[in-house]
């Protein structure tokens, strides 16, 4: 099994091949190469007992080491692009932490979709990756207000919708980079839990729009974890979207891993391998 290096561990996911199978079970066969997202947890491990019905079998031409760190990633850039907004062309969005697995993702799928692409780095060496990937206007936070940049690179217009999973210390200025009615997407809170919030501001702001989506509500129904995966396939295999293994760590390392993630020391996708 072939699991990501994940920081938060109530949100495991993982690739591997079916060993065994349950009773009345169809939606896979023994020796099946297949990945599952976010739930349940438990991905620390050789091996493992999970729902079938949360599992999807692998395409020939997709390893399962890629796999393994893009079924989350992939599938939450699905339902960002997808559903919380309709990309396509003429939107201009901004994707904080635009160097991560997530966030390369995003920036590779919005421009395939037609999107102008503005996107938040805390260095110059990651600007440069974002921008390999697709993030056309990249931000570093640590040299320049980002939300002063984003309407400077709109002409004061601001971005359609905000993709944020640093949380505590970007939301209140995310808010500040979006148009009249635009969409403040919250989806993760790496730098600390929101705290309360007063809904008045969004009127005050401009009408806005706010959501905290999770893929496990985007994909509870089969048919539409189904739908995730496929279009996630798609992009992959037709060369639109990379996604790169960049670390590769034992399973026995996972402390040196989750150390490296919450020091900002890595961009991209890292698995353990068991």
């Amino acid at each position: 099994m072939l699991i990501p290096a994940n920081p938060d561990p109530a949100r495991h996911w993982a690739a591997g091949v079916v060993l065994a199978l349950g009773d009345a079970v169809t939606e896979v066969a023994v020796g099946d190469r297949v990945a599952y997202a976010a739930i349940p947890p438990g991905a620390y491990a050789e091996m493992r007992r999970i729902p079938a019905h949360r599992l999807v079998k692998l395409p020939a031409d997709i390893s399962t080491r890629q796999a393994a760190a893009m079924m989350l990633q992939g599938m939450t850039a699905r339902y960002l692009l997808k559903g919380c907004w309709q990309v396509g062309p003429g939107t201009t969005l901004l994707i904080h932490a635009a160097a991560g697995g997530v966030g390369l993702i995003v920036c590779q799928w919005a421009r395939h979709l037609g999107a102008t692409v503005l996107g938040t780095v805390g260095s110059p060496e990651k600007a440069e990756l974002a921008k390999a990937h697709g993030c056309q206007h990249p931000i570093v936070y640590t040299r320049e207000d980002f939300a002063a940049r984003v309407k400077e690179i709109t002409n004061g217009r601001g971005v359609d919708v905000v993709y944020d999973s640093v949380g505590q210390v970007t939301f209140m200025k995310s808010l500040d980079c979006l148009r009249p009615m635009g969409m403040m997407v919250s989806f993760g809170q790496s730098s600390g839990p929101m705290p309360p919030f007063d809904m008045a501001v969004l009127a005050q702001k401009g009408s806005l729009f706010l959501t905290r989506p999770t893929l496990m509500t985007y994909t509870a129904k089969r048919d539409d974890l189904l739908a995730h995966a496929r279009d996630l396939f798609e992009v992959i295999q037709s060369g639109a979207v990379k996604v790169e293994v960049r670390r590769t760590y034992p399973l026995a390392e996972a402390s040196r891993a989750h150390r490296e993630l919450e020091g900002r020391k890595t961009t991209g996708s890292s698995v353990f391998t068991v």
